[in-house]
């Protein structure tokens, strides 16, 4: 079990691209054209109110994706090693393994904005998820470190 101190053997947070940003400041011209009729002050409290909710919606998207000697966690979901098989990363087949290759009980944690995805067997055989399916910006460092991780454990 690793100590409180003890570093992650791989951390990554899924911040949403910069371009949603810059998308979602759509908000700020459709909320004018609405409220400026009314008034242009509430019209422009409104617009950045909107906008500033749309960024904080962003941010607390980002999960995290954690390997550490005890087992594997993606947002609040943790794999102990025990359970952890064989991991593979897929970067150009990652639309199949979302789409015609998904097994409808696999656990997903999917990030629109992050297209490469790991794959990890499930062992646990009390567990109805076969596998995880999650995305990663670098897929074949979380399976480095998953190779790591079970191949330091006693």
């Amino acid at each position: 079990m690793p100590t409180p101190h003890e570093p992650p053997l791989y951390s990554e947070r899924l911040w949403p691209a910069p371009w949603l940003y810059l998308a979602t400041a759509l908000v700020i011209p459709a909320s004018l054209l609405v409220f400026l009729p009314i008034s242009p002050v509430v019209g422009a409290v409104v617009a950045v109110v909107l906008y500033a909710g749309c960024v904080l919606a962003l941010i607390a998207a980002a999960t995290a994706v954690d390997v550490d000697a005890a087992g594997l966690t993606v947002g609040r979901a943790r794999l102990p090693l025990d359970a952890v098989g064989a991991a593979s990363a897929h970067r150009g087949s990652a639309s199949a393994e979302r789409g015609p290759s998904l097994d409808a009980r696999a656990w997903l944690h999917l990030r629109g904005w992050v297209a490469p995805v790991v794959k990890v067997e499930n062992t646990d055989a009390t567990d109805p998820a076969p596998y995880w399916l999650f995305s990663s910006r670098h897929p074949e460092a979380v399976v480095a470190a998953l190779e790591t991780a079970k191949a330091g454990r006693p």
